[in-house]
């Protein structure tokens, strides 16, 4: 199967350019999308064939998931039943016979990580929250989760130490979130690949220069690891600040 997460940074914006372009041609079977920052009824989007389930922010024009898949789910949550947690619409879980996909678009820490001590309330409850689901069955998670792991997932470490994204606090919560039992799949197939970016600041041509970040990931528990076939950055596909990412499965 496969699974193709995208930060649109508007939906409505990237229909007028793109979209349908990208995704006709990726055909995915789960299309996760993040960034939507449109309310129910805003858009009407024709997909044959696909499934839609949306997660809308109280705040217009704000947030917002998706995900378009040819596979009906067995259930489908929004949110975390965590009420601090679920009114930005950052979280849609679709669960199947043998594992769940879960797409996510963490809240960024913002300037001066002023919004620092709610993120990490947020890394917090959503690690607990994807670790019990794997004690049910394995479990596919992705999305923008606005993290720059270590080092090599960003072009210019020693300037953004302590910067939203690349705080000592939010990389610890990404560790301990792997150590809970989570691969993070394009680091599994490269471990040691740098210069591989999925987001680039519209300001000094840093997508011209590639001076960005790896912070859109496709991430699973361990135990589909023998599953996992390809893991890529789609950073040739433009429209958006982010590119697509993609996982391909057994």
């Amino acid at each position: 199967m496969k699974f193709i997460s995208w930060n649109v940074n508007g939906l409505r914006a990237i229909l007028k350019k793109n979209f349908m372009d990208v995704f006709e041609e990726q055909d995915a079977d789960f299309f996760c999308v993040q960034e939507t920052k449109l309310q129910a009824g805003q858009v009407d989007l024709e997909l044959p064939g696909y499934h839609q389930y949306w997660n809308y922010a109280d705040r217009k024009g704000y947030s917002g998931t998706a995900i378009f898949t040819k596979h009906e789910p067995l259930t489908v949550r929004y949110g975390m039943d965590i009420d601090e947690h679920d009114h930005e619409g950052r979280l849609i879980t679709l669960e199947y016979p043998d594992f769940y996909v879960v797409t996510c678009y963490t809240p960024n820490s913002q300037t001066k990580l002023k919004r620092l001590d709610y993120r990490m309330r947020w890394d917090t409850a959503f690690r607990n929250y994807v670790t019990e689901l794997s004690k049910v069955k394995s479990v596919i998670f992705c999305g923008d989760l606005n993290v720059a792991h270590e080092a090599i997932d960003l072009k210019n470490d020693q300037s953004n130490h302590h910067n939203a994204g690349f705080s000592d606090e939010e990389r610890e919560q990404f560790t301990q979130l792997l150590k809970a039992g989570f691969t993070d799949s394009f680091r599994y197939f490269y471990p040691d690949q740098t210069g591989s970016y999925s987001w680039w600041s519209y300001r000094f041509n840093a997508r011209a220069n590639n001076a960005g970040w790896r912070i859109d990931y496709f991430v699973t528990s361990n135990d589909l690891q023998p599953k996992l076939t390809r893991a890529s950055i789609l950073n040739d596909i433009m429209g958006s600040d982010h590119c697509p990412v993609v996982l391909e499965t057994n």
